[in-house]
């Protein structure tokens, strides 16, 4: 199986929306439960948000109402959906299979003015 392949990151401003997208395994996608990581420069890699195999979706505190985690099945793909950014919101963003246990290569996102 492939691994994850993230794109859509950048430098936007302080209250910025931003989307990132993954392209999942071909293979068994729509089963899998596939989640958004990020890693700040220093810090600890911690969970961002996750999309189960039936839909439901879980965040962490430090997103949730801002954040929003979708998957389109024909396009084998998974969107993070961020809006009202903050300069702790930057770090590279990680795609995660939990089914597969593979990472994405990671995308960086920076919120600065």
């Amino acid at each position: 199986q492939e691994r994850p392949v993230e794109s859509g990151g950048g430098l936007v401003q302080p209250g910025a929306s931003l989307s990132i997208s993954c392209v999942g395994s071909d293979s068994i996608f729509g089963i899998h439960d596939m989640g958004w990581h990020r890693q700040a420069l220093g810090k600890q890699r911690e969970m961002v948000a996750i999309i189960r195999s039936g839909g439901r979706t879980d965040y962490s505190d430090s997103v949730l109402g801002r954040f929003a985690i979708s998957r389109e099945y024909g396009t084998n793909t998974v969107i993070l959906q961020m809006k009202s950014l903050k300069p702790e919101d930057t770090a590279i963003y990680y795609c995660y299979d939990y089914e597969l246990g593979l990472w994405g290569q990671g995308t960086q996102v920076t919120v600065s003015s």
